[in-house]
């Protein structure tokens, strides 16, 4: 899932800083090995400012030279890197590449995590940019947010977010969490009929109970939009539904990234026993 920036809260006052990696002992944020048929991969958790940086260089080659985002970074910023200002606030899980050697190399995929403790710290969540998160108050004292998720264009076959969920559930078993929150996001290259129609398809098989629902602040503007195609979700929004993620509600447009992006949840116990099995064992 992938958190983006609206200016609505007031961050300004932030300043970047040296990660706060290891809030809890190392036990707790484990450096998890590639499972079975995820060969020459290695799963870790950044440790050091150089490795936030490897993320950071793949998030702006994926969203900036890729996508063709709008990236705003703070003053200060190295060229090539996308940086925010909750960075420092976030641990960063990283999957590489493994050489010949079976040596871990380049950082191929990565996922930012903002634990509760770390969220008050930044002042909230990333997503509060995006969306009036008030009806998820209680859920707060367990509940993480994903965000920044993506993978190099040479390891989108499967392995390399399979292993990055794998890291991500025994994360949240060692920290006692259970609930995970972000932003899917789609892209409006044609004009935002296809997120529009993907919504539309969503609202009606697996949106989240009243309960949970958010508001976006700044909507796509959905009934100007075709919202009658049949559409396929793409594989990273399918892959959260079949692990029992739930739509929080109608996608909130980024127009700096020209994306819509959904509103996802995701529970330790809406695991179907397979991914419980898979994930978890």
């Amino acid at each position: 899932m992938r958190d983006l920036p609206l200016p609505t809260l007031p961050f300004s006052d932030l300043r970047p800083r040296m990660p706060e990696l290891h809030p809890k002992p190392p036990s707790a944020i484990p450096t998890a090995p590639a499972r079975a048929g995820m060969a020459r991969l290695d799963v870790s958790w950044a440790r050091s400012e150089d490795e936030v940086r490897e993320a950071q260089r793949l998030r702006y080659q994926v969203f900036a030279e890729e996508m063709g985002a709008r990236l705003s970074t703070p003053k200060g910023s190295p060229a090539g890197h996308d940086i925010d200002a909750f960075d420092p606030f976030c641990e960063h899980l990283l999957v590489r590449s493994m050489d010949a050697e079976s040596e871990p190399g380049a950082v191929i995929g990565t996922y930012r995590v903002l634990t509760p403790a770390a969220a008050k710290r930044a002042g909230g969540l990333y997503s509060e940019t995006e969306f009036d998160l008030t009806r998820l108050r209680s859920l707060r004292e367990r509940m993480v947010e994903l965000g920044r998720s993506c993978i190099h264009p040479e390891h989108r076959s499967g392995g390399a977010i399979m292993a990055l969920w794998g890291a991500l559930a025994e994360f949240m078993q060692r920290n006692d969490l259970d609930t995970m929150i972000g932003c899917a996001s789609i892209s409006m290259r044609d004009g935002g009929h296809f997120a529009a129609s993907l919504w539309k398809q969503l609202e009606q098989s697996h949106l989240a109970g009243i309960e949970w629902q958010v508001r976006p602040r700044l909507p796509l503007p959905v009934e100007e939009l075709r919202h009658d195609l049949t559409v396929d979700a793409p594989p990273l929004i399918k892959g959260y539904l079949r692990c029992g993620a739930k739509i929080l509600g109608a996608p909130a447009w980024d127009p700096d990234f020209n994306t819509a992006d959904l509103p996802m949840m995701m529970r330790l116990a809406d695991l179907p026993a397979r991914y419980r099995r898979h994930f978890m064992a």
